[in-house]
This record gives C-alpha cells, sequence and structure tokens, in this order.
C-alpha cells in the first residue's frame, strides 16, 4: 500500500477544478478538516454538498457563457 503524504496542498498549483472543490470546503467551513485529516474524513453528506455545488456552479458558468453569446 502506499503512504500517505503529508505534503502541505499548494492551492496555487491545483487545477480549476480542484481549485472550486478547495473554495466550496472553505465556504463551508470544511477546508482546515481537509487540510488536517483529508477528503476521506468527510461525511458523505458533506462531500455530497460539495458536489452539489461544484454541479450548480458550472451549470450557472455555462448559462452566463450562452447568454453572453
Amino acid at each position: 500500500m502506499s503512504e500517505k503524504k503529508d505534503k502541505p496542498i499548494d492551492l496555487s498549483k491545483v487545477t480549476p477544478d480542484e481549485k472550486m472543490k478547495y473554495e466550496i470546503a472553505k465556504e463551508l467551513g470544511l477546508l482546515d478538516q481537509v487540510l488536517q485529516k483529508g477528503w476521506k474524513s468527510l461525511s458523505s453528506k458533506e462531500t455530497g454538498r460539495i458536489g452539489g455545488l461544484i454541479t450548480k456552479k458550472r451549470r450557472e458558468a455555462s448559462n452566463n457563457h450562452r447568454n453572453v453569446n
């Protein structure tokens, strides 16, 4: 088995999708928990909430893009 890496996350080097995930975790007050214990420490309710908000933001961005054109 691979060992968990204890390197701190550099938020400036993550993909835009990962950045959005971290931003939403911060909005929900879960970022400290994620940074300390990892994503596995979240409950299914918490991860579902993050996923739902990601979907909502993507849908809004898509709609805004269509309305501009």
